[in-house]
Formats: structure tokens, sequence, C-alpha cells
């Protein structure tokens, strides 16, 4: 038996108490802003050897200070998988040259469906008319940038490969996410460090066959204070806060309330990445990104604004 919060009554109506949806509008923003930082990690680093580095300071030295939490070996191995070379494996490949990090911020939220696709096939949960409505924006949105990636309108800068490994790493994080459902309340900080200990051999693996050992040193032994700097804030901010308080949510709240959080991050994506990155904003560009976060945002706020709509009806008294 786990200590999963079960899902209240009146799911549809469920809302995240106010702390706890801070902290999910927080993790939105370190999320959101991260594509520029791995950016501009990816212009020193290799992208296999990028992601190694960010489990090895994440694993050392927290795991000398953080017990093993006391979940089956299996499940803290398959998440460390899943996001390691899983997730963040296939983003920065394709962020290396085939996707661009505002294009990439979108993409990737398309992990909020696949959540909830998976909590009704595992849970029990079923999609209501609302959110068929939403998942059909979402998916006109991606279908708008595989049609201008096919007709060469991205000039380049996105490729069918990237935007197909982008949709596959929502996929796999969405599978992390149903993984950590299953542990219930546990310390996520302590399970997002020692998961990482299962991420390290594969993407050193993966490293060395794709990157290569001697790239994998030169680029360790000639970087400056400023990319380990990023690195760090892809551990710290990313992993480490972002990942585990991401999953404490999970724990003691249902997918639907906790997962439409993140329909900030392909604002905040998308905007600094054209700020800071000067990354093109073409019309297409826009207009997939406005279907994509309508959906998002319908799938967030439409039980809300139902049930704010009804709470006058309720509040009459009966006639006499």
């Amino acid at each position: 038996m786990t200590a999963h919060t079960p899902t209240p009554p009146g799911h549809s109506h469920y809302t995240l108490p106010p702390a706890h949806l801070l902290l999910a509008l927080s993790i939105a923003f370190v999320w959101g802003t991260n594509f520029v930082v791995v950016k501009y990690i990816l212009a020193e680093w290799p992208p296999m050897f990028t992601a190694f580095m960010r489990y090895v300071v994440c694993f050392l030295p927290a795991a000398f200070f953080l017990k093993h939490p006391k979940v089956p070996i299996w499940n803290i191995a398959t998440y460390g998988i899943l996001v390691g070379p899983g997730q963040f494996g296939l983003v920065y490949w394709a962020m290396d040259g085939m996707i661009s990090p505002g294009l990439t911020s979108v993409i990737i939220q398309t992990q909020v469906f696949f959540t909830v696709i998976l909590a009704i096939i595992f849970e029990g949960e079923r999609l209501k008319q609302f959110q068929w409505v939403a998942l059909g924006l979402v998916g006109i949105g991606v279908l708008v940038i595989a049609l201008n990636t096919y007709g060469g309108a991205s000039g380049g800068e996105t490729t069918a490969l990237g935007l197909a490994m982008v949709m596959f790493a929502a996929f796999l994080w969405a599978v992390s996410n149903t993984v950590v459902k299953r542990n219930g309340r546990i310390n996520m900080l302590a399970f997002v460090v020692w998961a990482s200990m299962y991420s390290l051999p594969p993407l050193f693996a993966l490293s060395c066959f794709v990157d290569g050992p001697e790239v994998m040193w030169t680029a360790f032994t000639s970087t400056g204070p400023f990319i380990w700097s990023a690195v760090i804030w892809q551990t710290i901010g990313n992993t480490m806060f972002g990942f585990a308080m991401w999953g404490w949510l999970l724990a003691r709240h249902p997918s639907a309330a906790v997962a439409p959080m993140a329909l900030l991050v392909p604002v905040l994506g998308i905007s600094t990445s054209a700020v800071l990155l000067n990354e093109p904003l073409q019309t297409w560009k826009l207009s997939a990104a406005a279907l994509i976060i309508a959906g998002l945002s319908l799938n967030t706020l439409w039980p809300r604004l139902m049930h704010w709509c009804t709470q006058p009806a309720m509040r009459i008294p009966p006639s006499a």
C-alpha cells in the first residue's frame, strides 16, 4: 500500500492549494528559461556529454548526504533511464542543430497530454469533452510545425528528426510521471539524486559512442566558469529543484491538476529564446505555439471556469 492521496470527489473541480500552486509556477519558470541555458552549454559541449555531466553534478556530492529512498530498485532505475538518456539525452541531441530552443520548449509540453492519456490507461481517469478539444488544438499546433518543417519554412532551424526526437522525449517524460506516482509520498529530492546514478552508465556509454572519449576529455578540461555555472543551474535549478518538486506535487495531487501548470514553460521558453538568442518568430511558429498553448490553457482553466460559473447558482437558497 502506498501513501498516494486518492483522487478527491469532484475531480474536475480540483484545485491546488495556493502554496503548491506557487511552487508549480516556480518550477515552470525555471524550466521555461532553462532552454536558453542549454543552448549556451551546447555551444561548447556535445549533447550527450552535457547530459552526462548534468547527472554527475546532480549525483555528487548530494548522494553522500541523502539516503537511498525506500522504493523498488526497478522503479528508481526506470525513472533514471527515462529522464536521463531518454528525455534529456534526446532533447539535448535534438537542440544541437535539429530544433530551435523556443520550439523545443513548446513541443516538450505535449507531455501534459501524454501524462493525462497514461492516467486514463493506468488509473482509470476519463478524458472529458473539453480535454478532447484541448487535445485537438495541441494536435493541430504540432501538425503546423510538422508541415512547415517538411515544407522548408523553418529555414533549416528545425528538422523532422528533431521534431520527432522532442515529441518522443515528451512521451518519456509522461511515462516518468507515471512511474513517480507509483511511489506515493517519498523524499523526492533523494529520489531524483539517486535516480541520477542509474542515468550515468547509459549516458557515459552514449557519450563515448556519439561524442568520443577525446572530445569528452577536451570538453571537461577546457571549460570555463560560465559553462560550469550553467551546468550547476541545470542541476540545482532544473533537476534537483524542478523534477524533485514536480514529483512531490504529482505524489499529492491528481495528474490532471499538476501537469497543466507547466503551460507557462512554452511562453517563457519561446520569449526568452527570442530575446536572448535572437530566435526568429515566424508567423507559422507563433500560430503553432498559440494553438498548443491554447490547448494547454483550455485543459487547465476550463474546469475552474465552469466551477466558478456554477458558484452563484449554488449559493441561491431554495425557494420556500
